[in-house]
């Protein structure tokens, strides 16, 4: 290329030596230029996007309970509503990439190519977002055990060997929204009162704020007094649990999310926290059970595990692999017993008096509970037992990276139905991965 060319961009002491007189000729930016372009949504995102995979898999599941609620028909009155699909379509895909709030979700909605291929055209905001999400819990419930019969009846599971094991999980509480029952008394006199006078403000003067503003002042106050309401229901439970000197001392609620209690972390540290459970199958690594609770501990969560697969699959699994923390021995003898007839795989404790074998069988023991202990001395229970970390601890920590750390919902009810998204969303990236394209979805 001839030196001409890039005159103008030498610097001025190399225009002077090279004779060039003049002030620089540039190209530049003009943002206030109007600018007309042909959009093709569909050539956003390449053919192979995973973008597409998931509208796929989703354009065949049956989201029979989302069309049922939609209230605008042929024939009548009312705005068009948004096609159920897009919603679920957007919620899978941003919990696969890790977003888990509606509102950054709403603003990928409108600037990430992925989403606006996803949503095509129709304009979603995070209100509707928000409502999909925490309103389709019987969808996905039922979608979690349609996509594992599928697979069940494809021969990817089998449900012989089934892992089960905890995690702890953020609320979206502080520590110090927990109060004990006298403050939780004074603050609900507070909230009560503070209805009262908002009430009479919009009676004596209608005009004197926007209709918008004062709905949204009254919503505020109602809620906070729901919440406190809320609080106070639950502490007898919290206070059963308790020692009665204890009572009045210790037990305490919180007013930001009743339902979440205090529970030790992954780190040795103790906050607000929920207990999710995932049951996993070792073959395949696909979810097919899914718990949530305010319980920090994981004794009683096994034989509660066992019922819910045998409900969801007429079929109990062949065996469990579940961690110390789950070894309640009313729990392996109800999962072992003729009702399940389930194998446990899972550590004996260290008896106190070390010259004891602790696999050896007590004499209180019951048929099942000995068997067990036996089990566990074995070197072939002792390598089925390696696969427990493997799944489960494989599982959580897939979960953990898509964003399951902290729960942006308040209540228990709402906190399974974010367990099920990311279950049915791990789900089916595993179909996507054991199974032809063709056979995707139920």
């Amino acid at each position: 290329m001839s030196e001409t060319c890039l005159f103008s961009d030498l610097p001025e002491s190399r225009r002077e030596e090279e004779g060039v007189a003049g002030v620089p000729r540039l190209r530049r930016a003009n943002r206030s230029q109007l600018e007309f372009r042909p959009l093709d949504l569909d050539s956003l995102i390449p053919e192979d996007h995973e973008a597409r995979l998931v509208w796929a898999y989703v354009e065949r599941l049956d989201l029979r309970e989302a069309y049922e609620k939609i209230q605008s028909v042929e024939g009548h009155a009312g705005r068009p509503s948004i096609d159920p699909r897009i919603p679920m379509t957007l919620w899978l895909y941003a919990t696969s990439e890790g977003v888990g709030s509606a509102r950054e979700l709403d603003r990928l909605c409108q600037e990430h190519h992925a989403y606006r291929w996803i949503c095509g055209g129709v304009s979603v905001n995070y209100h509707t977002l928000s409502d999909f999400r925490t309103g389709a819990g019987d969808l996905l419930d039922r979608v979690l055990t349609e996509n594992v019969a599928v697979l069940m009846a494809a021969g990817v599971v089998e449900l012989k060997r089934v892992a089960q094991d905890g995690m702890r999980v953020r609320a979206s509480a502080g520590a110090g929204s927990f109060r004990r029952e006298k403050t939780l008394e004074s603050c609900l006199a507070q909230a009560e009162e503070q209805v009262r006078l908002l009430r009479e403000e919009v009676e004596e003067a209608p005009g004197a704020g926007t209709r918008r503003l004062e709905a949204r002042r009254k919503r505020a106050a109602r809620e906070r007094k729901e919440r406190v309401e809320a609080a106070l229901a639950q502490l007898p439970e919290v206070q059963a649990k308790k020692a009665a000197k204890d009572r009045e001392e210790k037990a305490r609620v919180s007013t930001t999310d009743p339902d979440a209690r205090v529970m030790k972390m992954g780190d040795g540290g103790f906050r607000p926290a929920y207990n999710v459970q995932f049951a996993t199958d070792t073959a395949s690594q696909v979810i097919v059970g899914v718990d949530a609770s305010n319980v920090g501990s994981d004794m009683g969560r096994m034989g509660e595990m066992v019922d819910q697969l045998e409900a969801r699959y007429e079929k109990a699994p062949d065996e469990i692999l579940v961690d110390g923390g789950f070894a309640k021995l009313e729990d392996i003898q109800k999962v072992s017993g003729s009702e399940h007839g389930c194998t446990v795989y899972a550590p004996v404790q260290e008896p106190r008096d070390t010259d004891r074998d602790p696999h050896q069988r007590l004499p209180e023991d019951t048929q099942e509970v000995g068997d067990w202990r036996e089990r566990m001395g074995t070197a072939g229970a002792k390598e089925i037992y390696k696969q427990r970390a493997a799944t489960a601890e494989c599982v959580n920590a897939i979960a953990r990276n898509r964003g399951l750390r902290q729960f942006l919902v308040r209540g228990l009810k709402k906190i399974t139905v974010i367990a099920l998204w990311y279950a049915v969303v791990h789900n089916m990236m595993r179909m996507l991965a054991l199974m032809p394209s063709g056979q995707l979805g139920t």
